[in-house]
């Protein structure tokens, strides 16, 4: 059944497709089959979620949460297809929903947003680095034999994969959501050459705006980290009973706020957190529900026609987890010694490699890999031979920065056996 919510503008890519003989997939599926097999995708399972990958073996990583995502974003659709403002035959892809969610983190560094932090400060004097400018950099230049070939994802794609639509340059002091400025090329396709209404100012207002997929994506994953956060630092003993007393008694709390930390409460006193956490995810699928929306691009998409309207309390509920995840969590000095190292370690890989890639175009020691040498040789200018550097060390995954930290510098290391 042909699905009157999209049309050729939303199919439409950068070069154009030829279709397979015996193809039976749409584009949409064909994006998602193409992210679910891509080396990209695959090392999540070895990036920071909370945890350093390899901590823990129970809990998140980036890839686990990249699936919990998608299902989340996917339930979202199935939910909504309940709504007046759609049909049997016009309808919300979630195999679209499903593409977005799966690729929302294929940007990150190793090491989470200390990565991400630590690469921005390293990139700072060639374009800054980014976590969603970089996802797009590897959908539309670098997904395919870490070469220089992207996977010509759909407009549709594109847009939902956009939570940021402001330009590094446009917001020059701005430390993450922001694009590479190279890469106003797929803005502008993305936005179909439409220019940009004089009351999306760069920053804030221009980055909300969003297709109804992206803010479903950003629900979904808001859903999921906000809660199952909370659910490994309880797992792993940050997170108690005592603990949360304690933060609730010296925060200001609403009413909402209050009932939430309660019944974080009981669950930890009953040893119900799987269960319990769980059918909260049910309740944060169940509180959004769309409504009509009007903008500059609503006349060209449906995807611009809407807006996912969630409720205030739930919303409340995930500001509260994320507020508990961080003061009991993430700034606890556990973690934030973890963080201190992988910045460290990131800064000093980033800084050998400055000096013999970067700025230094000539001949010196072989440090990187056969191809990426090549592309740096051939790249014209300083700026893009540091974003070829900047993307092999954001395609580490934990493990691999772990290994070739102690190649160059530690002395009792000598493996060369795991040079790939």
């Amino acid at each position: 059944m042909a699905n009157r919510f999209y049309s050729a503008f939303d199919f439409e890519t950068q070069v154009p497709r030829r279709a397979g003989e015996g193809e039976y997939r749409n584009a949409f599926q064909i994006d998602r089959d193409r992210i679910i097999h891509s080396s990209a995708f695959r090392r999540l399972q070895n990036k920071t979620q909370v945890f350093l990958s390899g901590e823990y073996d129970f809990y998140r990583t980036r890839l686990t949460h990249s699936i919990e995502v998608a299902q989340i974003g996917r339930s979202i659709c199935g939910y909504l297809q309940q709504s007046e403002l759609l049909g049997d035959d016009c309808f919300i892809d979630p195999d679209l929903v499903e593409s977005t969610c799966l690729a929302h983190d294929l940007g990150h560094p190793p090491f989470g947003h200390t990565g991400e932090r630590t690469l921005h400060e390293m990139m700072k004097p060639y374009g800054g680095f980014e976590g969603n400018a970089q996802t797009l950099r590897i959908l539309t230049e670098t997904i395919f034999s870490e070469g220089r070939d992207g996977m010509n994802p759909t407009r549709a794609l594109l847009d939902s994969v956009l939570k940021y639509k402001t330009l590094q340059a446009e917001t020059p002091t701005a430390r993450n959501h922001y694009l590479y400025d190279e890469q106003e090329r797929v803005l502008d396709f993305t936005m179909a050459g439409n220019d940009f209404p004089i009351e999306l100012t760069p920053g804030k207002a221009r980055n909300g705006f969003r297709s109804i997929e992206c803010q479903i994506m950003d629900w979904a994953d808001d859903t999921a980290y906000s809660i199952n956060d909370v659910a490994d630092g309880i797992r792993a003993g940050f997170i108690n009973l005592q603990s949360l007393e304690r933060w609730a008694s010296n925060e200001t709390l609403d009413a909402v706020g209050k009932a939430h930390v309660e019944y974080l409460c009981e669950t930890i006193h009953k040893n119900r957190v799987e269960p319990r956490l769980n059918k909260l995810i049910g309740t944060c699928i169940r509180a959004g529900r769309l409504v009509p929306a009007a903008n500059f691009l609503s006349p060209s998409t449906r995807r611009h026609a809407f807006a996912l309207e969630v409720d205030p309390a739930i919303r409340a509920q995930t500001e509260v987890n994320k507020r508990i995840a961080l003061d009991l969590v993430f700034l606890t000095p556990n973690l934030q010694q973890m963080d201190h190292k992988a910045g460290f370690i990131l800064t000093r890989l980033f800084k050998v490699l400055q000096e013999r890639y970067i700025e230094n175009d000539g001949k010196g020691l072989h440090l990187l890999p056969p191809e990426v040498e090549r592309q740096i040789a051939q790249a014209p200018d300083k700026r893009l031979r540091a974003r070829l550097v900047c993307d092999w060390i954001a395609n580490m995954t934990d493990n691999f920065a772990f290994r070739t930290y102690r190649r160059l510098f530690d002395a009792q290391f000598g493996s060369i056996t795991d040079l790939v």
